[in-house]
C-alpha cells in the first residue's frame, strides 16, 4: 500500500467514511495527489487554473476561500475527474460537488502550519490529522 492510500485511509476513518452510503470524499484525495505528481503538483494545478488565492488560502492559516465545482472542473479536467470518480463508484458530477464542498478543508488540514509537507511526512500529516479528530 502506498504512502497516499495510508493517508487517504487514515482521513477517511477520521471524517467517518462514507456518509449515508456514498463514497468517503477523503477517499478521493489520495487519488488526486497520485494522479497530480504529489500534493505540491495538485496545488500547482490550481495555481496555474487561476485560483491561486484559493489555494494560498487553505494552505495559509487563515480562512479557506471557496471552490466551485465548475473551477475544480476547469482545473482538474474531466478526463481525471472521470477516472477518480470511476474509481469511487460515483458520477463525475457527484465527485466534483463534493471536492469543491470538502477539497479546501482537507487541504488545509494536511499543511496545519501553513506549509506543504514534504513527501515524506505526507504520512505524519495524516497521523496528525487522525489524532486531531479523535480528539473531537
Amino acid at each position: 500500500m502506498s504512502l497516499l492510500d495510508e493517508v487517504g485511509k487514515m482521513l477517511g476513518s477520521a471524517t467517518g467514511g462514507p456518509q449515508g452510503g456514498g463514497f468517503d470524499v477523503a477517499s478521493a484525495l489520495p487519488l488526486l495527489l497520485s494522479q497530480s505528481g504529489g500534493l505540491q503538483g495538485l496545488l500547482q494545478k490550481f495555481q496555474a487554473g487561476g485560483l491561486g488565492d484559493a489555494v494560498a488560502s487553505w494552505v495559509g492559516t487563515g480562512q479557506n476561500l471557496p471552490v466551485s465545482a465548475e473551477q475544480l472542473q476547469s482545473v482538474l479536467g474531466s478526463r481525471q475527474l472521470n477516472e477518480v470518480a470511476s474509481k469511487l463508484g460515483i458520477d463525475s458530477q457527484q465527485l466534483s460537488s463534493q471536492l469543491a464542498q470538502h477539497l479546501p478543508g482537507l487541504i488545509d488540514q494536511v499543511t496545519p502550519n501553513g506549509q506543504v509537507p514534504e513527501a515524506g511526512n505526507l504520512l505524519a500529516q495524516g497521523t496528525g490529522l487522525l489524532k486531531g479528530f479523535m480528539k473531537s
